[in-house]
């Protein structure tokens, strides 16, 4: 059964330190991934964030509020497992409030259940149906601290990422392009644009992928997704596949933008340099970032062999 919300916090307490070793999942290659390391100052800073997070919810336990945050600072820890069962607890205690699936369908993509969660975002969408968009709060604000997503626009993301990392890339492109139209900023255009171009190179659409382009200028004011809108100029041929590699694959960032080029490659008929990126995002980078799983389920699925 899953470890409930009070016996969490229990746990929590008893805790001398993060314990970094733990291992928070297996990847699709079976390799045991374990809880990240973080710098001091970075650590100290997310404990302060979920002491305050463990506070209001003991002060408010029934509130789904109090509850999504508790799990959401749990995960910026890398407890990733600890924040699904939060997760679940909230569930329980608030089956139709659609943020605790998104939020638990999140981690679940994290832990590498796949079909978990994309069984919890098509509940979530369901529970979205007709409803409002409404603003996502930032668990980690950006430079200009404002927030550029939507609890819808989260829910279709996640979702069509989902399907897509099981290469269900028919069905990803649904969900993707539900997302487009709750994408309404710089920002979430170009992560939803790049998706959507990704997915359609994929199923093999490149006139479609084309049109989706046509929107991308490189004057768009994007304000934390810089890594997909120069992903996108590069589709377009604005900028070169090497000045998207210079970072490295040892950050978010650079994942993100290795990932986009390896799948570059492997779309346009060069598995061998595709496989290269790929192996090199999975020996170098944070294994929880988006990009690492994506490059991951391709060797998973031997897709750069074919």
């Amino acid at each position: 059964m899953p470890l409930p919300v009070f016996a969490f916090l229990a746990l929590l307490a008893l805790l001398a330190g993060p314990l970094k070793a733990q291992v928070e999942a297996v990847s699709l290659l079976g390799d045991s991934l374990r809880r990240p390391a973080l710098a001091p100052e970075a650590e100290a800073r997310l404990l302060a964030q979920l002491d305050s997070a463990r506070i209001a919810y003991e002060a408010d336990s029934t509130s789904a509020e109090t509850l999504i945050w508790l799990g959401r600072r749990t995960a910026y820890l890398g407890r990733y497992r600890d924040a699904i069962a939060i997760y679940t607890d909230g569930i329980r205690k608030h089956p139709n409030d659609a943020r605790l699936y998104r939020h638990r369908g999140h981690r679940y993509i994290t832990v590498r259940r796949l079909n978990d969660a994309v069984a919890d975002f098509q509940r979530a969408a369901e529970l979205i149906h007709g409803k409002p968009d409404e603003v996502e709060p930032d668990g980690q604000p950006n430079a200009r601290n404002i927030p550029t997503s939507t609890l819808q626009s989260n829910i279709w993301y996640h979702y069509g990422l989902a399907l897509y990392l099981q290469g269900e890339f028919a069905r990803a492109l649904e969900a993707y392009r539900e997302c487009m139209k709750v994408s309404k900023n710089p920002d979430m255009l170009v992560a939803t644009s790049h998706w959507v171009y990704m997915t359609l190179r994929r199923l093999g659409q490149e006139a479609e992928a084309a049109q989706a382009l046509e929107p991308i200028t490189p004057d768009l004011e994007v304000i934390e997704n810089g890594e997909y809108h120069r992903l996108l100029l590069m589709y377009k041929g604005e900028l070169s596949p090497d000045s998207l590699l210079a970072p490295g694959a040892e950050t978010i960032g650079g994942v993100t933008a290795a990932y986009g080029v390896g799948n570059w490659h492997l779309y346009n008929g060069r598995p061998a340099e595709a496989e290269a990126v790929f192996r090199r995002i999975v020996a170098t980078g944070p294994w929880a970032a988006f990009g690492y799983v994506a490059a991951e389920s391709e060797l998973f699925r031997g897709v750069v062999g074919r």
